[in-house]
């Protein structure tokens, strides 16, 4: 049922800005139609918009850390639980590398369960440490990618294993209501391309507590066949949610809806037939009812876009990539969608950046997605960075998780500095930590993306990862309900 022009200027009337995040490139300008935030603007723009560590907003400036690896704020301290290379399986075999989406579990006697994501493409020649073939959690045994599941003890102790093996670029994903992990293949790879024995592009389920369900693994194929991203569950409605990071054109985010009188649960998906339910991308129009071509359109914090779905024509892109399947004036597109939580009722949409391939450009969106208005809110919003080796503003946000302090969490994945950053419900930004670890040289230092956010079931621990070479972090200290 398509959301008319009424339904949308009455539902809009209540829906609120939420989360203001401004970047560093000046005064934001207005969106045409779009309609303007409840809440105030940010600070003027400059370096300082959007962030206020002085009055009580986060935890205080980033101290240098004497090992190298993450800078944390004064009472703050971090733990090594993987890395790649240097910690060990089960099995002896190193920890894989290229630490990517995350989610925490609650484990049996009072342990924590992660799975984790390794974001490794192509031939497992062309890594040092490649997901390990263990037997009976196989894809495809040509390609590197895949999960472990790392389990975090009561005592400190740390045990790793292998939760699916054989897929390619396990890039992000998300937990399931069922306290499961959707493991996402950010590569559509065919059978036969880039020494692949089996078709690529798809989501795949792994359990973090029974070992025996994640054996054969079988591709999710109702999901769609493209570069995923992420993916989450509306637990009330039981529609998921997914992101393509791709572009030439630019990807698309998707729902899907579950067979009339389908039960979620563990195990259930397996049944599911390759073409069960329907996939479909969005189309976005504003408060004058008119239709927005990306979502990059939007430049002012509080703009909101009706959403109307329309049908994925073939999900499987047997012959043409599923986002290409579509005119320009028939679907809403945006650059780089990236990461996704559940949260407030909604799903979290990242949109990294935008550059030539947008109609605007920016250093980062995120959405807002109300399934009960079927409505988009932006409520984060970085304007391009001008100095990314400079330690300020942020850029390029990835994965994200909502905090059980109030905001968001966000993984910085742009250029130069690396940062873990969070976003008040009220606007102001704040660090959490910043990557030290120069994997370039002292000339032309480097560091890689962070990955992986996300809390502790107890909301005690935030773990997260640098990507490059695969360390998985699990950060503690006084956090604090952040002020609105």
């Amino acid at each position: 049922m398509s959301l008319t022009r009424r339904d949308f200027a009455r539902n809009s009337a209540f829906t609120g800005a939420g989360v203001v995040l401004a970047g560093s490139a000046g005064v934001l300008g207005s969106a045409p139609n779009a309609l303007a935030s409840t809440e105030p603007e940010p600070e003027a723009a400059g370096e300082s918009a959007g962030r206020d560590c002085g009055r009580g907003v986060g935890y205080g400036p980033l101290l240098p850390d004497p090992e190298g690896i993450l800078a944390l704020p004064a009472g703050f301290k971090y733990r090594v639980i993987t890395y790649s290379g240097q910690t060990t399986l089960e099995s002896g075999e190193f920890t894989p590398s290229n630490h990517d989406g995350t989610a925490a579990f609650d484990g049996p006697r009072g342990t924590t369960l992660l799975v984790n994501n390794h974001e490794l493409k192509g031939p497992r020649a062309n890594w040092k440490h490649p997901v390990p073939l263990t037997e009976g959690l196989v894809y495809d045994p040509a390609a590197s990618g895949g999960c472990t599941v790392v389990e975090v003890r009561r005592d400190g102790r740390v045990a790793e294993w292998v939760g699916i093996a054989g897929t390619s670029t396990n890039c992000a994903g998300g937990r399931t209501p069922w306290g499961t992990w959707l493991t996402c293949e950010e590569n559509s790879d065919k059978a036969g391309t880039n020494g692949m024995t089996k078709d690529h592009g798809y989501v795949f389920e792994v359990d973090p507590v029974d070992r025996r369900a994640n054996r054969n693994p079988k591709p999710l194929k109702f999901f769609g066949r493209y570069d995923h991203e992420a993916v989450v569950i509306d637990p009330r409605r039981g529609h998921a949610y997914l992101t393509e990071d791709a572009a030439a054109p630019n990807g698309l985010f998707f729902r899907w809806t579950p067979p009339k009188g389908f039960a979620y649960g563990r195990g259930t998906f397996r049944a599911l037939a390759d073409d069960a339910g329907v996939l479909q991308a969005p189309k976005c129009f504003d408060s004058g009812g008119r239709f927005v071509d990306d979502l990059s359109r939007a430049t002012r914090i509080g703009t909101v876009y009706g959403v109307d779905w329309v049908d994925v024509p073939d999900r499987d892109a047997r012959t043409t990539p599923v986002r290409k399947q579509f005119a320009d004036d028939q679907i809403t597109r945006a650059r780089k969608l990236e990461g996704m939580w559940w949260g407030d009722g909604g799903a979290y949409v990242v949109s990294s950046y935008a550059r030539e391939e947008s109609p605007e450009r920016h250093d980062g969106q995120v959405w807002f997605y109300d399934p009960r208005r079927r409505t988009l809110t932006l409520k984060v919003l970085l304007g391009v960075n001008p100095d990314p080796a400079a330690d300020g503003a942020y850029d390029g946000p990835d994965n994200i998780t909502v905090s059980p302090y109030g905001g968001l969490i966000l993984a910085e994945d742009g250029e130069g500095v690396q940062h873990l950053f969070g976003a008040t419900d009220s606007g102001r930004t704040y660090p959490i930590a910043r990557n030290e670890l120069n994997i370039g040289t002292e000339d032309e230092p480097e560091y890689s993306e962070f990955a992986g956010v996300t809390f502790s079931p107890d909301g005690r621990t935030l773990f997260a990862s640098i990507q490059t070479p695969g360390i998985l972090l699990a950060i503690t200290g006084p956090w604090k309900r952040q002020r609105r």
